[in-house]
């Protein structure tokens, strides 16, 4: 009798074994395919874009789950490859010929856990990249928080122009990058930009071309 005890014991514990196997191998098998079903979900969030003002709620969400933080990475390697960022990068050249400012382009895919406002985020990238040196204090940079659905226009004291010329620029590239006009509004950005430097800094004989970077920085 004891040896049916110990041989029942025995096949109890073999099935175990095998059940417990069993479970793993599925469990295994399913997390690519789980994380896979989760990207895929991220993904189709971004495809309705959510930069515009209406959008707070959506944007508090997304910062409270992480999501913002992939998302933010997965716009930048969807939208801001290298031929978009040389494309600006020729823009800014060509347009920086006709007057003395100088525009520096920042995007950021996911903004640093020790500063979470993107204004003071943006004035932090704008002594960082030395956006302020410049001989004629004729610096610009647009900045893009891509996580935060940030937009930010830092101008240092050498261009006169209105904080509400600025904040149109910033409030038009908004309006296109929510219709996911990312290239288009960008450059229409860069456009909008460099008319206003043709203005209120006007080229002038001691300016020094290209005294800061033409290619958009990615951080």
């Amino acid at each position: 009798m004891a040896v049916w005890v110990v041989v029942l014991v025995a096949a109890a514990e073999v099935v175990a074994v095998v059940l417990a196997a069993a479970v793993a191998a599925a469990v295994v098998a399913a997390v690519p395919l789980v994380a896979g079903k989760i990207w895929w979900l991220v993904k189709s969030c971004l495809v309705a874009s959510d930069w515009g003002l209406g959008a707070n709620m959506q944007n508090k969400f997304k910062q409270l789950t992480g999501i913002a933080a992939l998302e933010g990475q997965w716009l930048r390697r969807r939208h801001f490859d290298e031929s978009v960022l040389a494309q600006v990068a020729e823009r800014i050249r060509q347009s920086e010929s006709e007057h003395s400012g100088e525009l520096v382009v920042a995007v950021e895919a996911m903004m640093p856990s020790h500063e979470k406002d993107a204004h003071l985020r943006a004035l932090e990238v704008y002594g960082r990249l030395r956006v302020w040196d410049t001989p004629l204090n004729s610096g610009v940079l647009l900045y893009l928080a891509l996580d935060k659905r940030a937009i930010e226009i830092i101008a240092d004291r050498g261009i006169d122009a209105s904080s509400a010329q600025w904040q149109q620029v910033c409030a038009d590239l908004q309006t296109r990058l929510a219709k996911g006009e990312y290239v288009e509004g960008l450059m229409a950005a860069v456009d909008a930009i460099q008319t206003i430097l043709k203005t209120h800094a006007p080229h002038s004989p001691d300016h020094q071309t290209n005294a800061l970077p033409d290619m958009p920085v990615v951080l």
